[in-house]
């Protein structure tokens, strides 16, 4: 083969992994954690936060669990695969103590389609991948929590989380966090005053409720 066109067939194929790459959903996010990482890598055995954005936006994630070391690494509005697709770059290169993993809600906001088992699917896969990794690795998972703008989507996330606590309750070193009822009237339904405008992230009052259900799960 002509070695130009050899050349420009490499080249053709490189750019097309680079755009590939680029494209793929949330990218941004992991690039600017690895540039953070370069300037300071974050110390090994904290506690690492991973999820969707319920975790992205708690910002001061750290005020509300003094003497605990906390890494967040919340992303976007990722779903389930997402942060199965960067497992091996936003957790295991940290080599944290505990992970506390919150997502799932935006897999059924995705898709009417998609049910609560199939997010139960999702978070095993998950599961399994940290558990091949780090075998006695403790992992903390926080139910998907009821939001107004997502009413409709409560049902699902019931059977989703009910699959999910009845797997962990069976796994050695694992936790399951019930944020859910603590989030909801006695009518049954989300309390609209934890939440921002949007109605679907949390304000101070909700990441309250999350700290109170949380910080009895975590390792010093």
């Amino acid at each position: 083969m002509n070695k130009s066109i050899y050349k420009f067939i490499l080249l053709f194929f490189i750019s097309m992994a680079c755009l590939a790459a680029s494209a793929q959903p949330f990218a941004s996010d992991i690039h600017d954690f690895k540039k953070q990482d370069s300037i300071r890598f974050p110390k090994k055995r904290s506690i690492l936060f991973v999820g969707s954005s319920s975790f992205t936006k708690w910002t001061d994630v750290q005020d509300y669990f003094p003497g605990y070391r906390i890494l967040n690494r919340g992303f976007g509005g990722s779903s389930l695969p997402d942060v199965i697709y960067y497992a091996n770059e936003i957790i295991f290169p940290y080599r944290p103590k505990q992970i506390v993993i919150y997502c799932g809600e935006n897999d059924l906001a995705a898709s009417d389609t998609v049910t609560g088992a199939m997010v139960f699917d999702r978070f095993k896969i998950l599961f399994d991948l940290i558990r091949q990794k780090k075998h006695r690795k403790n992992i903390v998972f926080i139910s998907l929590k009821p939001s107004p703008s997502r009413a409709k989507m409560m049902a699902r996330q019931e059977i989703a989380n009910n699959m999910i606590k009845s797997f962990i309750e069976k796994q050695k070193h694992a936790a399951f966090v019930d944020v859910y009822h603590k989030m909801l009237t006695p009518e049954g339904k989300p309390m609209p005053e934890i939440f921002l405008d949007d109605s679907l992230h949390m304000n101070a009052k909700g990441y309250a409720i999350w700290q109170r259900e949380i910080q009895p799960y975590l390792k010093k």
